[in-house]
């Protein structure tokens, strides 16, 4: 018999506490969300009608791009190749330019008014979609790959320069301190005990927003901002449905090379 003061054998389970804690506003916040989405499906303006009649179109559609046609592949080559062209100078431009205003967004190395100018830039570059900045540099600029490349340098400089500054607010402060009090300036702590912490994020960053822009280099060409998606716009126009599945269908094989590619280049430098 165990003895009144003898500890307890019995096996204690640990279990993850809520994430919110009070269980009245917990269940509260799940009935609100579901009252919602029945509220916001049954207030969308669904056309039913219009679905229903849409089906057999999209069905002669993808039957119609089987199977795909690389005839011209020339076009398909001469798309792509401008597309890679768009996202490499773009991923270059913006990967520079983001590095200055993510030390000026990093709230631990730069005065207030520097702070808030980084801020602003890397707001307003974040703020809008590629494809609605796509149409503002068409207007400006006209037709062609300049678009693109302006387009998805505001872009990268949005992405980067964020996830830049915040990497830059949570370095080791010790090395900066260590080189303050040896009487380095502004510029070597920046060179010296900065950027060395940064460079690994710095480089997978890279990698990462060079897949995304060969991916938006697709997308904003749709709009006349050059690169393959011209080319696949065009083909959808002509309803030549198999040459537009072979172009999907390279785009798809072309992002999946990448990622292979910038993966390995990611495992060789950590």
């Amino acid at each position: 018999m165990t003895p009144p003061d003898a500890p307890s054998t019995a096996p204690r389970t640990w279990r993850k506490p809520p994430f919110i804690a009070n269980p009245l506003l917990r269940y509260g916040l799940i009935i609100v969300a579901a009252v919602y989405l029945v509220w916001a499906f049954g207030s969308l303006p669904f056309n039913w009608a219009r679905i229903s009649e849409g089906l057999p179109r999209a069905a002669r559609i993808f039957s119609g791009g089987f199977p795909p046609n690389l005839e011209r592949y020339e076009l398909l080559i001469t798309g792509f190749k401008e597309s890679f062209q768009i996202a490499i100078l773009a991923t270059l431009m913006g990967v520079l330019l983001s590095i200055p205003f993510a030390v000026m967004a990093a709230r631990n190395i730069a005065p207030m008014p520097i702070y808030v100018i980084g801020r602003a830039v890397i707001i307003v570059s974040r703020s809008f979609h590629p494809v609605i900045v796509a149409i503002l540099f068409v207007a400006a600029v006209g037709f062609g790959p300049l678009a693109g490349i302006l387009t998805l340098t505001l872009y990268s400089i949005g992405f980067v320069g964020k996830l830049l500054a915040e990497e830059i607010e949570e370095i080791n402060w010790g090395q900066v301190e260590a080189m303050k009090a040896a009487g380095a300036g502004y510029v070597a702590i920046l060179f010296y005990a900065v950027f060395p912490q940064i460079l690994p994020r710095q480089v997978g960053l890279s990698m990462y927003q060079l897949d995304s822009n060969l991916r938006a280099s697709a997308v904003v060409g749709i709009v006349g901002a050059g690169g393959i998606g011209g080319t696949l716009m065009n083909a959808f126009g002509r309803y030549d449905y198999d040459f537009a599945f072979a172009i999907l269908l390279v785009i798809i094989a072309v992002i999946l090379l990448s990622e292979g590619v910038s993966g390995w280049v990611r495992k060789k430098i950590w």
